[in-house]
């Protein structure tokens, strides 16, 4: 058995290769490279500099702008993603008319191309878009909708509205999997809905919730490509993002400062996902 299962792990590994080797080549490597970068005064012949670049990306009212607009990004659109997914999620697991055709719209937005996608948002929050066009025929003033604080309210909608379906797809995987029997039973002892939402629903959803808030918020750090096709390089200050920021310094060629500001990314990133697996560790053992 010993030499069994050795053999199969060599042969596991051997298939693994390429994939490891891609991974590494593409991603761990550069990202290293970077993170070394971060601490030079540049990337050719540099001297260290220690935290240096950090500082000054610290002391630097941009930067500092575009962490803010990223976290409260991430923060108010992430739950509200959770929560209008897991609604729609409910209501279709309830057999709702032309259930299939509400699942296959759901899905259209992850399919469509980005560039189809920035087209027909264009058309509907220009100055001369169709918005406009309905809010005068009401007799309600115009918006400039991405050259004021309403882009972020634009931006926040394209996410939920991107990124809805995947949500509710996974969500409705988790609910088809939790038995029925447990709700008839809770029915007969007097369960009303909200308990057994509670006790029963959400108890059943937390791996499914931990992943679809983990891709949730690794999402909301994605909506760089939205936002830079559909405002440019330099929208307005309250949808100016970390990606912005490292683009607009990639342009500029100063990579020490870029190369910082990434490092940063990927920790915040990282710690609110190990935040979340120790939630999810102390809600396992309180349910238990």
């Amino acid at each position: 058995m010993k030499n069994w299962a050795r053999r199969d792990s060599s042969v596991a590994w051997l298939f693994l290769a390429p994939s490891v080797a891609g991974f590494a080549l593409f991603y761990l490597i550069p990202f290293g490279m970077g993170v070394f970068y971060s601490f030079m005064d540049r990337t050719v012949g540099g001297q260290y500099v220690g935290l240096q670049n950090y500082r000054e990306l610290m002391a630097g009212e941009s930067f500092r702008k575009a962490a803010t607009n990223t976290f409260y990004f991430s923060v108010v659109s992430v739950p509200l993603l959770i929560v209008l997914s897991l609604g729609l999620a409910l209501l279709l697991n309830r057999g709702l008319y032309g259930q299939k055709w509400l699942r296959t719209a759901y899905v259209l937005p992850l399919v469509v191309p980005v560039a189809s996608i920035i087209l027909v948002w264009q058309i509907l929050f220009d100055w001369n878009g169709a918005l406009n066009a309905w809010l005068s025929g009401f007799g309600l003033a115009r918006v400039d909708w991405m050259k004021t604080e309403a882009a972020r309210n634009v931006i926040m909608t394209m996410y939920v509205w991107k990124n809805i379906g995947y949500n509710v797809i996974l969500f409705l995987a988790g609910l088809q999997q939790i038995p029925k029997d447990y709700y008839e039973t809770a029915q007969l002892e007097g369960a009303g809905r909200l308990r057994q939402f509670r006790s029963i629903t959400l108890v059943y959803l937390t791996s499914t919730m931990f992943f679809v808030v983990i891709m949730s918020v690794i999402n909301s750090f994605k909506v760089f490509r939205e936002t830079y096709l559909i405002a440019g390089p330099y929208p307005h200050d309250s949808i100016y993002m970390l990606q912005h920021f490292m683009n607009n310094m990639f342009l500029s060629l100063d990579l020490p400062k870029m190369t910082a500001a990434s490092t940063l990314m990927v920790g915040g990133i990282l710690l609110i996902v190990l935040g979340l697996f120790a939630m999810e560790r102390r809600y396992r053992r309180y349910m238990e």
